[in-house]
């Protein structure tokens, strides 16, 4: 259709649409758009990082809901956390921990230079497809995968049981920085399960049902040497002795 022929009210109507979608507007990295797959990510998955780059440059909001990002994208809640999960394990996300002195209030924010860096591997290495040469990444990728191959999905299994303890527990859905505390346990730390959870049974029972609490019994009984479960009954029922 020219141009020319269209009337004053939708030639008025397109240009104050095209005004307000340029005020709203979210740079997204084309090279994300181009190379996800080769960050071993799905459709969704990069989706997800989108909505958190339009969240931090138009709504100014670093760390928005899971409410927030159920509205926008359509998955439950349970999915964009475990989404969020795996974002942070391969790298490509972070939660970082700020505190605002003047108010004293301490507050979350996704990071993405991780993505960032990753991105930057992409282009530096040549990636174009899935299907070409590996580069660093792919690589690292495949290292992360074989480097703990009876442990991998043993691990995995382990902190969605955790997840749902944890949850139960709780009373709600975990945060995403709750399930990076409990992978990080897992993963970083090395504790086993049973002792995770018998820390929350001790969180329990004192009545501290907070993850800061279970990190302290956790960081103890690492500091006095106790790895297994019975190792923790007895450094507790010790503990219990001495305070009568």
């Amino acid at each position: 259709m020219d141009h020319n022929s269209v009337s004053p009210g939708m030639a008025d109507w397109e240009s104050g649409a095209a005004a307000g979608m340029s005020q709203g507007m979210a740079v997204v990295p084309y090279t994300l758009l181009r190379h996800y797959r080769s960050l071993n990510l799905d459709s969704s998955e990069c989706m997800l990082l989108v909505h958190l780059l339009g969240f931090q440059q138009v709504e100014r909001k670093d760390f928005p809901s899971l409410e927030e990002l159920q509205h926008v994208t359509g998955n439950s809640a349970e999915g964009i956390a475990m989404t969020l999960q795996k974002l942070i394990k391969l790298g490509l996300l972070g939660i970082d921990e700020h505190v605002d002195e003047v108010q004293g209030i301490s507050y979350e924010r996704y990071n993405l230079s991780g993505l960032y860096a990753k991105l930057g591997g992409c282009v530096a290495t040549g990636i174009s497809s899935e299907s070409s040469a590996p580069g660093e990444i792919k690589q690292a990728l495949a290292h992360s995968k074989s480097s703990k191959p009876a442990h991998s999905s043993t691990s995995v299994k382990e902190e969605r049981n955790l997840f749902t303890i944890f949850e139960k527990e709780f009373g709600r859905p975990l945060s995403p920085m709750e399930l990076e505390t409990i992978s990080g346990w897992v993963d970083a730390d090395k504790y086993l399960d049973e002792l995770i959870l018998l820390a929350l049974k001790e969180a329990v029972f004192a009545g501290k049902l907070h993850f800061r609490y279970i990190d302290r019994i956790l960081l103890e009984w690492s500091r006095n040497r106790v790895r297994t479960a019975a190792d923790a009954k007895a450094y507790t029922q010790k503990f219990r002795n001495m305070g009568r």
